[in-house]
């Protein structure tokens, strides 16, 4: 049986979870992503020789970065400046003239905002979720949600979340039962004892996701920012482990700690990149 979910100070808070392959990918299959496309480790960004040796593309990095003065004094500049999002867009009241996938193909930041084209970002609102809602930002976007398979927990959510406003969307993100057993079905697995529920809010840690979308665009995806952030546009044949796809994402945060002074930052990096038939197109 799963490890029951907890609620803590009024919210349904989850186990922690490591960021390994082990469990991502239980996780991920769990959910509804094609074997086809798995996590895997980063030991080094160092050695660009052993970088190139990595197969491509790879779709989507998940890291966890530690919240330094440096970065969190950046995140509160970059957030508070962030643009409030539009309203939820009313109930229609006439029938529908397209799919749900054609009408919001560049709305999927709020149900309304094309600033956030060809992007599924969830706020997170259950504790703990920061891994499972990392991995969801992780297979949803981009050319992975093409592994996802029909059916599966990840299209539900997918296909609800899309007309969705953002409240709207984390609300049903936090009642999602399907969501919540596979995240605490393998919340066991991994190398170490997960921390209590109370303890895990004093790690100081996040889980980040960069991701490039369909046209081009490199996003970091973190469920406890305002929304997506947009970190710049990628060539056809640069990926987020290109070097200008580390550059203006992960690479980003890093250099902010070299030139603070705050030393070489402790990460733990999976990427993910796959191979094979694709299962379906979404």
């Amino acid at each position: 049986m799963p490890i029951p979910v907890q609620i803590v100070n009024g919210k349904k808070t989850f186990t922690v979870l490591e960021n390994n392959p082990e469990v991502m990918n239980a996780l991920a299959s769990k959910l509804g992503l094609s074997p086809s496309l798995q996590f895997h480790d980063i030991y080094s960004l160092a050695d660009p020789t052993l970088l190139a040796l990595i197969p491509r593309p790879v779709h989507a990095l998940l890291v966890i970065l530690p919240l330094t003065p440096a970065w969190h004094a950046n995140r509160v500049a970059e957030d508070s400046s962030y643009p409030a999002p539009p309203p939820s867009p009313a109930p229609s009241t006439s029938a529908p003239t397209s799919t749900p996938e054609s009408t919001s193909t560049s709305e999927y930041g709020t149900g309304q905002d094309s600033k956030w084209s060809n992007i599924l970002w969830f706020k997170q609102t259950i504790g703990h979720a920061c891994g499972s809602i990392g991995l969801l930002h992780c297979a949803i976007n981009g050319p992975a949600r093409h592994y996802v398979e029909d059916g599966s927990t990840f299209a539900k959510i997918r296909e609800r979340a899309i007309p969705l406003g953002v409240e709207e969307r984390a609300q049903m993100l936090y009642d999602d039962g399907e969501f919540e057993v596979a995240h605490q079905s393998v919340a066991e697995l991994g190398d170490t004892v997960a921390p209590s529920a109370e303890d895990g809010d004093k790690l100081g840690q996040h889980f980040v996701a960069f991701v490039k979308g369909d046209d081009g665009k490199l996003w970091e995806l973190e469920g406890s920012r305002p929304g997506p952030l947009f970190r710049g546009t990628l060539a056809a044949d640069e990926d987020v482990l290109s070097e200008r796809g580390l550059a203006l994402g992960l690479g980003r945060v890093i250099e902010m700690e070299r030139v603070s002074g705050g030393g070489d930052l402790s990460l733990v990096l999976l990427l993910l990149r796959g191979s094979g038939m694709i299962s379906r197109s979404i």
